[in-house]
């Protein structure tokens, strides 16, 4: 997938190095983004709009190193206001561009925003996509590689290429007649998608579209796929006909090498992989298929594009690869648990990996989240702990700013332990301890595969087990070499145990990946406060800060806009 239009320019002796302690290889990249509502795009043969993003449908790729500064000034082209997430970029110091509802006003229609960040401390592949109002159902979804930087090893031969693979499920109707109907129980928490895509292009030889997904390599060479799940709620499982794949890398941190001739991917968790050419010339099938689905009856969720090698002149043939069998938990669960991280390999930094570990961490804080269907005065809703988040005009962190949250937000009413009796509404804001390690499990109470994302922080994901959690469950913790990401996938009836770091103060938001549930409430906010003043500890707001909700302008005193 190509990337358009970016100017890389040396950061010089701009006052953002005072601000943001570059290092001296750090550079700015300008991006800008005209995004509107396409209706001739059409990745199936519906009457349908699609997010696009300069034309393009997926969008740009977002092509950064380790500490770069990315400006992306988005034109808000749709008739609705609109923000962007940077799924798994840690914002560090700096939730003021996250890009949730909790943290940004939205960019308004015929307006435009710019969004200032560093992907400071961090290597690996993420992707992007609209926050808010259902958008994601439409596209505004695009890839983000992070490379490393020259003086860091990368723990593997350069490839002869990189592919951006972005594979989800996909709904023929608009997403704003979806969006209305998220009242009706059937749609909220029962329909399926119609279609996998593979890049925006449907399955090879589907009659619904136009085009197929395919990957030119030559005999003989190495090729690193950069594999994101951008569905709204199906994982996936992935393969290449006739070829294995060697794991190198998920979310920004460089995994134990195995090879694997399939692999589990949940929505909104991004892998890289190597596959060697090594096959007579040939097409062969890249297949992602629905998990807890059977494929036969749902063909066209069955995402299939081509690998094609230089010299072929043949279509692929054969029936396509087979997989695990999709209701197989048990080989999703062992192959999680067998993604570890690489101990000792650099990553963002020279020291390996390994130097941040979990083995003797003292633990401030546990919370036990489940999530569940709750009726509220009448309609379904996405609970956790019985608690449904109500998405409220103001964004908490601009309330923090201005009035310390008063008026806007309750700190730690939300039971982080315990379920409450009834299901209600809440604008559910928890404090996490400042440098403090907290240990959060997920409870899947529905009847399909979650997945749980945290801005800001990764998850080491130290645990996976059936029906209640106790803590005497800690017994079979990995804590020598779990994995780190930033999402981690939740099976039916089961639990999954995470612990985290919170050292970068700041609103981040604690949600499921899963579109219709994060709609309908499964989210709440972590705040992480450090009193410190000093914008070494926690960013001040930028100077383009948006003010809405219940604040005006009138409002924000001279000294928030004001930089060192």
């Amino acid at each position: 997938m190509a990337f358009n239009g970016f100017h890389r320019h040396p950061v010089g002796y701009l006052l953002v190095i005072g601000l943001f302690a570059l290092s001296v290889n750090a550079i700015d990249i300008f991006l800008e983004w005209n995004v509107t509502l396409d209706f001739t795009i059409q990745p199936v043969s519906q009457q349908q709009p699609v997010i696009a993003i300069n034309g393009l449908f997926p969008g740009p790729l977002i092509n950064t190193t380790t500490n770069d500064f990315v400006h992306v000034n988005v034109f808000n082209n749709l008739d609705e206001p609109l923000l962007f997430t940077w799924n798994g970029i840690q914002q560090r110091l700096n939730s003021w561009q996250d890009g949730v509802s909790g943290t940004n006003c939205p960019i308004l229609p015929g307006t435009n925003w710019t969004y200032v960040f560093q992907t400071k401390d961090q290597i690996g592949s993420f992707f992007y996509f609209p926050s808010i109002n259902f958008q994601k159902a439409a596209g505004g979804f695009g890839p983000i590689r992070v490379n490393n930087r020259n003086v860091i090893a990368v723990p593997f031969p350069k490839p002869e290429d990189e592919f951006d693979l972005l594979i989800g499920d996909w709904s023929f109707d608009n997403y704003k007649i979806t969006r209305s109907l998220m009242t009706n129980p059937t749609i909220a928490f029962d329909s399926i998608p119609n279609i996998m895509l593979m890049n925006g292009k449907p399955p090879f030889g589907n009659p619904e579209g136009k085009a197929f997904e395919s990957f030119t390599v030559t005999q003989g060479k190495v090729y690193r796929f950069r594999i994101s799940n951008v569905g709204t709620s199906l994982s996936f499982n992935f393969k290449i006909q006739n070829h294995n794949m060697l794991l190198v890398e998920t979310e920004g941190s460089y995994t134990n090498q195995t090879i694997l001739d399939s692999l589990d991917v949940h929505v909104g968790q991004s892998y890289s992989v190597l596959v060697t050419a090594n096959q007579v010339d040939a097409d062969y099938f890249i297949v992602a298929s629905p998990k807890l689905l059977n494929a036969t009856e749902f063909s066209s969720l069955v995402g299939v594009g081509v690998l094609h090698y230089s010299n072929s002149v043949a279509q692929p043939l054969g029936p396509l690869p087979t997989g695990p069998d999709p209701f197989d938990l048990d080989f999703s669960v062992n192959q999680a648990k067998s993604i570890r991280w690489n101990m000792t390999t650099g990553a963002a930094r020279p020291n390996p990996q390994g130097t941040f570990n979990v083995t003797n961490v003292t633990i401030s804080q546990t919370f036990v989240l489940q999530n569940s269907v709750g009726m509220i005065n009448g309609l379904p809703q996405a609970v956790v702990n019985n608690v449904s988040y109500l998405t409220i005009d103001t964004p908490l962190k601009l309330a923090d700013l201005l009035v310390n949250g008063s008026g806007v937000y309750q700190l730690d009413e939300f039971p982080v332990q315990s379920v409450n009796l009834n299901a209600s509404f809440g604008v559910s804001v928890v404090t996490g301890n400042h440098k403090g390690w907290i240990e959060i499990v997920f409870k899947n109470n529905w009847e399909f595969i979650d997945s749980w994302h945290l801005d800001g922080f990764g998850f080491y994901t130290v645990g996976f087990g059936n029906g209640d959690w106790t803590p005497e469950l800690r017994n079979t913790y990995n804590l020598f070499d779990p994995v780190v990401r930033s999402t981690v996938q939740v099976y039916p009836g089961a639990w999954t145990a995470v612990y985290s770091f919170l050292d970068n103060p700041g609103m981040w938001n604690l949600r499921s990946q899963l579109l219709k549930n994060w709609f309908l409430g499964q989210e709440l906010y972590l705040r992480v406060h450090d009193s410190d003043p000093n914008p070494a500890k926690e960013r001040p707001p930028p100077e383009n800060l948006l003010i809405c909700g219940v604040f005006n302008q009138s409002s924000v005193p001279a000294s928030a806009h004001l930089r060192p």
